[in-house]
């Protein structure tokens, strides 16, 4: 089996894969001080619940945006599944040319949302997705990373308005009855809903025009794909988001970790080596 994790700055995702098949998902919270024992009874406890155990894990990946969390997965995954992991960075193989000004200032996360957003639906494609940040990555029709947006995420807005105004109190974040709020709480939610999907939709706009104008995309009309926690919330009333992918980054994890398998150590030690080929 095969472990992806996803290291966000609020979430750490989980995936389990028996081939190319996802067995068992999780989702918990990223703690920068939380020590690798910690972190190591965390994941056993998560596999035992599902009648799963560490030592079926074989190979592990993992994309991080949290650096201080990176050396204490290392010694979890040495520790508790007895492998050394292989992080998504620099010197990787993905299969995708990043045609940015500084390829190693992209994300991980971003790049495998990319990597399995053309792997899956093809291009050229937008990808929306919505964490502690909500990022826009753009992918060609070839399937090159062509750049994107970053944004506050609609958590650190409300987290802005509930901190610096004395008198607003902290509300859940949820879609309205009615645009126009009848109450303190509702007009906050209004606010934050339907404010967010304006900033969301006004982006897209702009970007699939732009993209319309690019002859790398040959004048198609870019696919617009959604992920993270918020992403069905947002995309019920976008004009533009036409799919919901949760599996999005893990399944970008499963593909990278498949094209740098010929240099993957297995668990033994040993040089993992493909499959072979029938005559």
């Amino acid at each position: 089996m095969l472990l992806a994790l996803d290291v966000g700055n609020t979430n750490t995702v989980l995936g389990l894969y028996q081939d190319s098949a996802l067995v068992a998902h999780w989702r918990v919270s990223t703690h920068r001080t939380q020590t690798a024992d910690e972190y190591g009874v965390l994941f056993t406890n998560l596999f035992n619940l599902h009648g799963l155990s560490t030592s079926q894990v074989k190979h592990i990946i993992i994309s991080s945006v949290v650096p201080p969390v990176e050396s204490t997965l290392t010694q979890v995954c040495q520790s508790y599944f007895k492998i050394k992991p292989l992080f998504v960075e620099p010197g990787i193989k993905t299969g995708m040319p990043v045609l940015v000004d500084n390829p190693a200032e992209l994300g991980a996360d971003r790049l495998v949302n990319a990597i399995a957003a053309f792997e899956r639906y093809g291009g050229p494609a937008i990808i929306v997705d919505f964490g502690t940040a909500t990022t826009f990555d753009v992918v060609s029709s070839k399937g090159e990373y062509l750049g994107g947006i970053i944004s506050p995420g609609l958590g650190i807005s409300a987290d802005a308005l509930f901190s610096m105004a004395a008198r607003l109190g902290r509300v859940d974040i949820k879609r309205p009855p009615k645009v126009i709020g009848t109450t303190t709480v509702t007009h906050i939610q209004s606010g934050l809903y339907y404010g967010y999907i304006g900033l969301v939709d006004g982006i897209l706009e702009r970007m699939i025009a732009e993209m319309r104008d690019d002859p790398r995309n040959g004048s198609q009309k870019p696919k617009i794909l959604a992920t993270g926690g918020l992403a069905r919330l947002i995309a019920e009333d976008s004009r533009y988001i036409s799919t919901i992918d949760d599996m999005l980054t893990l399944d970008g994890l499963r593909i990278v970790f498949e094209r740098n398998q010929s240099s993957v150590k297995a668990a033994d030690g040993k040089p993992s080596r493909p499959p072979k080929r029938k005559p």
